[in-house]
């Protein structure tokens, strides 16, 4: 596949970019040695090669889910910009 100027320029305008001339023909080039690059993998014998999703094994991200003490309230406020009453004070959004 060959990646011509009319190319970049349509994803350009899709993009709503004002590209140069001199940036039209250099993004046509790098487009073209991605394509070829691409290309040249897809010759590589992959039967055999298990279909993978990701590149390292997965972890459970979530952690157990433990009951433990809070901070102390003091503690919590203690950097607030203002608190009224025990509780964070933070500027009205609803009017």
């Amino acid at each position: 596949m060959s990646i011509t100027k009319q190319d970049v320029l349509h994803v350009a305008e899709l993009a709503r970019l004002a590209l140069s001339e001199e940036e039209m023909e250099l993004y046509t080039r790098q487009l073209q040695r991605i394509l070829n690059y691409v290309e040249k993998l897809s010759e590589l014998d992959t039967r055999g090669v298990v279909p993978t999703t990701y590149t390292v094994p997965l972890a459970h991200a979530m952690r157990e889910d433990v009951t433990a003490p809070s901070i102390p309230q003091e503690e919590a406020l203690q950097n607030a910009p203002e608190k009224d009453r025990g509780c964070f004070k933070v500027p009205q959004v609803i009017e």
